[in-house]
């Protein structure tokens, strides 16, 4: 699917709320045309309207101008070429497909016409086709009209129905039927015609006749710099301005092709010669070769090459060239050298003798020997000085002679020289005499951190560890839970690790709180962790949990779920008496209830710690007939607990407190009784069993 007619789906799917319909489809259809003669191509066609008719209309007469544009070249392609398969193709598009047809037509049109045939096409070929071949056909006879009749050449009179005639002929009613009155193009609008032209050609103020289009003077030609632009129908071709030279011959499309002069037989070489073709000219070779050593003149004769005159020297050095007839000969030459030299390796010539270059060292100890031509001489070398008394070449002290300016620290003296060194924590720069920093940090020398200081270095220590006072380099760790501080660092138990420390906690029981130094309980019940039976009662403690099967006793039922408080579970137990039970009814006691507590062990004992509230409704009897006892009958071991009154918002409290230090782990029962007495008579009575668990930590 090419890009119009995706344009078209696309366009199709707008709602009407999104299309224009400001612009009229003569307007929508010249801008369709418009961009296709600019461009030659309908892909990416911007939309000018958001109106579905609009659109369509721009598309198809983008389309139908750019086949009419391709149909136009394929004719002109033909009248050019008088053939059309040399014609490249950029792709396979209809436009392509067009051109092709266009120019097959005209060819058949063409055909036609020098075989002096009809101009009336096989209505199998179509009906774009039929124009084609009518206009190319017409064309190529003089004096006809190339606005074809739409008539056919009168016959006898047959008596044909409308409904027949319209089913033979379908084009019967085409106003471009025959080409048309259009000289070139036409195109059939249902009422009339529009006429159009190939390109190359103008259509006429008349809107029928084409004209040819000089692009010669329009200024549309690409003729480059030295040619000429030359018209021709339908296009135009570049001529070249200059000669092509001698040699040289100007073809049909302005290039300049060689004259093969030895082909053409307008060389003037003798019998005894032959022709050879070079580009722009032609050689006269002689038949007669020459033997090796002779070259042949332009007479043909055979003269003797004096290869001793060459540039290439053919006799070796130290050999001076002799010629004879056909080659040349090569003679040595003997020279005799004076003092000082001798001939070199070929034997050709005298050159000096290097007496420096001689193993014996003739100058001697401290001095340097300079050749010269034919000659030495003896120096002293650099860092020596000439002593006149031993005549003898001595060792320049360069670092007494010049103190504290060759050498930024410290000079040493070595023979016919000197060297420069540094102090520590320093090296000698890239010039051999200043010292700059040393950074002894780039060696690692400490055990962790490094820095480099002017002249020397400083080790120092990461968090958690300090600096060894034996050599200044080794860190040590430090052990925050030696310091004295350090039993205050973590509640249960402090673990030291390299370069810090490490809070634990119990074992069981407990986690490291987020401040990762508390221990925090963890409530197995809660967790569901614990592993209490189905008839079991799970209880949290401190570190732990206990499971315990607490059933109420006959005559009574608990009372709800089990209701969680803050350090305490409770299971509430309320009198239940079966019907005509008399015991049961006067019995005081009405309710019990179990308690399970969580104490610490107080590891700093100073005053009573309060653990336990009961809270009592004073019964609506007179103040001084009623009153309500509390008292600890059970489970009191070494009297740890004790149990006052105490009168709070309206309502009596039994406080249970513990006087005495308790050492974990510890477990006990303790039996509260709530007596509400009338007259000396208990009249109602609540029984409390508190559990009491001690942990050996708290945290």
């Amino acid at each position: 699917m090419d890009g119009a007619l995706r344009l078209l789906l696309l366009l199709a799917l707008l709602p009407p709320s999104l299309r224009g319909q400001d612009l009229s489809v003569e307007e929508c259809c010249d801008k369709g045309v418009e961009w296709a003669i600019t461009n030659r191509i309908c892909a990416s066609l911007p939309l000018i309207s958001e109106s579905r008719e609009c659109s369509m209309t721009q598309v198809q007469c983008c389309r139908s101008q750019l086949e009419k544009q391709s149909c136009s070249d394929g004719v002109e392609f033909a009248n050019a070429r008088e053939e059309c398969d040399s014609h490249i193709a950029k792709n396979s598009t209809c436009e392509a497909e067009y051109f092709k047809t266009c120019c097959y037509c005209c060819l058949l049109g063409k055909a036609a016409q020098v075989q002096g045939q009809s101009c009336e096409p096989n209505p199998k070929m179509g009906y774009q086709c039929g124009i084609v071949f009518r206009t190319c056909c017409g064309k190529g006879q003089e004096g006809i009209d190339l606005s074809i009749s739409d008539y056919p050449p009168k016959k006898e009179p047959v008596d044909i129905s409308k409904e027949e005639l319209d089913q033979e002929d379908p084009y019967l009613h085409d106003g471009c039927r025959g080409g048309g009155p259009c000289s070139q193009q036409c195109r059939d609008t249902g009422s009339s015609y529009v006429c159009s032209c190939f390109v190359g050609y103008q259509l006429q103020p008349d809107g029928i006749t084409c004209e040819d289009i000089n692009e010669c003077i329009t200024g549309t030609h690409n003729c480059g710099i030295g040619q000429t632009c030359v018209n021709t129908l339908g296009s135009f071709r570049c001529q070249r301005d200059t000669s092509c030279g001698t040699g040289y011959e100007l073809t049909d499309d302005s290039r300049c092709k060689d004259i093969d002069e030895c082909e053409t037989g307008t060389h003037n070489c003798p019998p005894d010669f032959i022709c050879q073709n070079t580009p722009g000219s032609f050689r006269c070779r002689p038949k007669l070769q020459c033997m090796s050593g002779f070259i042949q003149d332009a007479l043909g004769n055979c003269i003797d090459i004096n290869e001793c005159l060459s540039t290439n020297m053919p006799c070796p050095a130290g050999q001076i060239c002799i010629n004879t007839d056909g080659s040349f000969t090569c003679q040595r030459i003997s020279p005799s050298c004076g003092r000082g030299y001798h001939l070199n390796e070929d034997g050709t010539r005298c050159v000096d003798v290097d007496e420096c270059s001689s193993s014996n060292q003739p100058c001697g100890e401290g001095h340097v020997c300079i050749n010269a031509p034919g000659n030495y001489r003896c120096e002293c070398k650099a860092g020596y000085s000439f002593d006149v008394i031993s005549r003898t070449c001595i060792d320049i002290n360069e670092c007494r002679r010049y103190p504290g300016r060759l050498c930024a620290h410290k000079c040493e003296n070595t023979p016919g020289s000197y060297y420069c060194t540094c102090t520590m924590g320093f090296k000698l720069s890239a010039d051999g005499r200043s010292c700059e920093d040393l950074n002894e940090c780039e060696s690692n020398p400490c055990s962790q951190e490094c820095a480099n200081v002017y002249g020397s270095y400083q080790c120092y220590c990461r968090r958690g560890f300090q600096l060894s006072d034996i050599d200044g380099i080794s860190c040590e760790d430090i052990d925050e839970c030696a310091l004295p501080t350090g039993g205050h660092i973590c509640s249960f138990r402090c673990v030291n690790i390299p370069g810090s420390f490490q809070c634990t906690c119990p074992s069981t029981g407990y986690r490291l709180a987020p401040n990762a130094r508390n221990c925090q309980d963890i409530d197995e019940c809660v967790a569901e962790s614990h592993n209490c039976s189905f008839n079991e009662t799970c209880f949290n403690i401190q570190g732990g949990f206990r499971c315990l099967s607490l059933e109420c006793p006959e005559n009574y039922r608990k009372a709800g779920d089990t209701v969680r408080l803050e350090k305490t579970d409770t299971i509430r137990c309320i009198k239940s008496c079966r019907p005509n039970d008399v015991s049961c009814l006067l019995d005081p006691v009405h309710t019990i209830s179990h308690t399970v507590i969580s104490l610490p062990t107080f590891r700093e004992f100073t005053r009573p710690e309060e653990i336990i509230f009961l809270r009592a409704i004073t019964p609506t009897y007179p103040a001084n007939q009623a009153d309500i006892i509390f008292d600890i009958t059970e489970g009191n071991l070494r009297d740890s607990f004790d149990i006052i009154k105490r009168y709070m918002d309206g309502m009596t409290v039994g406080v249970v407190r513990q006087v005495r230090p308790i050492i974990g782990p510890f477990h006990a029962i303790l039996k509260l009784e709530m007596n509400y007495v009338m007259g000396g008579v208990v009249s109602h009575r609540n029984i409390v069993n508190v559990h009491i668990f001690v942990s050996e930590y708290w945290f």
